[in-house]
């Protein structure tokens, strides 16, 4: 396999003059009376931003910050078709010998960054719990890794390109985690590499299809029990999510290319784009301003640029509603249901074709668990594989314990 090498974030000093230019010059619309979060991102709050990023944010400081938290390595990984792609990924060890190797993966609009608050905490070594070698990539065409060059990148290449990354850092067995795009990606690992290679997966973006009258005695028990309050709530969530913010995923979906010059254009386009998800899409999250913009910097300043990420929705449109079509991965699951995430079904739907063997069910977070709420995430990995856990030393040799 190809060596890998060790990376440092360095933003040209050029690239951040072009960013303040850009803000120099950037034209607000109006907004109508008291409309709130109602119609997208305030015009004040934007003003604020733009103001902050352009005189106070200080991307050095926190350019910085990654590169002493996170060890960062870049590798080429050759993908069936599509050639070499050089990948980015941070890759902890614990100091446990027999630490479980995990992958974690990301989705839209994430990063890299989310393993940040679960990084110490799935390495930790402790007799109390299992710990884990960490492996946390950028997805092709995100954060810092080579975006692909042609059409056809889809579900499989994805799943693809990260199990061989896992290979080749010698982790022929390993356990996943992932939410958003990282759900169906773990999803496809754990249907085509489950059992040999991957072992288990985790999920806190736990999606089924509906019992149907293929399942008679299934459909049966979906339409005469009850939904519980909890599963209510989730569904109200739901239906908020299609009807008020899911215009996104059209227009991602079906025309990337034509958001892409605005997001490469103007920073402003693609923070209000983002900062609307940011907020919305999480469990009333205190986000200050710079913690925002170093979220946003991440895609103005990725090497694919900012207008290549959302591809992956059209190239894997096909695969986000297929869930029922496809085979279902039959090794140990474990998934985590957090209130404010994007959908949320019943949890029996995802029991009748899966093999869950953990559930956990939180009383606050939203979509981006793992920095949302990173001690709730990790304490749920833990407990899947910990000592009388029902993933306990499904990787041979490595039971996460010293």
């Amino acid at each position: 396999m190809p060596s890998e090498t060790p990376f440092q974030i360095n933003i040209p000093d050029e690239k951040l003059g072009i960013l303040r230019a850009k803000l120099e010059l950037a034209t607000f619309p109006d907004e109508l009376q008291d409309i709130g979060w109602r119609h997208g991102a305030p015009l004040a709050d934007m003003k604020r931003l733009v103001e902050r990023w352009k005189n106070g944010y200080d991307w050095r400081k926190y350019e910085k910050e990654l590169n002493q938290e996170l060890p960062m390595f870049t590798r080429d990984i050759d993908v069936d078709g599509f050639g070499a792609l050089n990948i980015h990924y941070v890759h902890k060890k614990s100091e446990t010998v027999d630490a479980i190797p995990l992958l974690f993966c990301h989705g839209w609009p994430g990063s890299f960054i989310e393993i940040r608050g679960m990084l110490p905490l799935l390495t930790a070594s402790s007799p109390k719990h299992p710990s884990f070698h960490v492996v946390a990539l950028s997805l092709p065409g995100f954060g810092f890794s080579e975006g692909a060059h042609r059409p056809g990148f889809g579900l499989d290449q994805y799943a693809e390109v990260t199990h061989k990354l896992m290979i080749a850092l010698g982790y022929n067995e390993y356990v996943t985690e992932g939410g958003d795009w990282g759900f169906l990606i773990t999803r496809r690992m754990a249907a085509k590499y489950g059992g040999k290679h991957v072992k288990a997966w985790h999920t806190n973006f736990p999606m089924a299809d509906p019992p149907t009258w293929k399942s008679p005695l299934s459909f049966l028990s979906y339409l005469l029990t009850p939904y519980s309050a909890e599963e209510k709530a989730g569904l109200e969530r739901t239906a908020w999510y299609r009807d008020k913010s899911s215009g996104y995923f059209v227009e991602q979906s079906t025309f990337p290319q034509t958001l892409a010059y605005g997001f490469t254009d103007s920073p402003v386009a693609l923070l209000g784009w983002f900062y609307e998800k940011l907020v919305i899409w999480t469990d009333d999250y205190k986000w200050t301003d710079d913690e925002a913009l170093t979220w946003i910097s991440i895609y103005w300043f990725s090497r694919a640029g900012p207008g290549a990420a959302h591809r992956i929705y059209s190239e894997v449109y096909g695969d986000f509603y297929n869930l029922g079509r496809t085979s279902y991965p039959t090794i140990p699951m474990g998934a985590s249901y957090f209130p404010k995430e994007l959908l949320l079904l019943p949890s029996a739907w995802l029991r009748r074709l899966n093999n869950v063997v953990i559930e956990s069910h939180h009383k606050s977070g939203g979509h981006f668990a793992a920095y949302e709420r990173p001690e709730e995430l990790t304490e749920d990995v833990r407990k899947m594989f910990a000592k009388g856990g029902p993933a306990f030393a499904v990787v041979p040799g490595k039971s996460g314990y010293a």
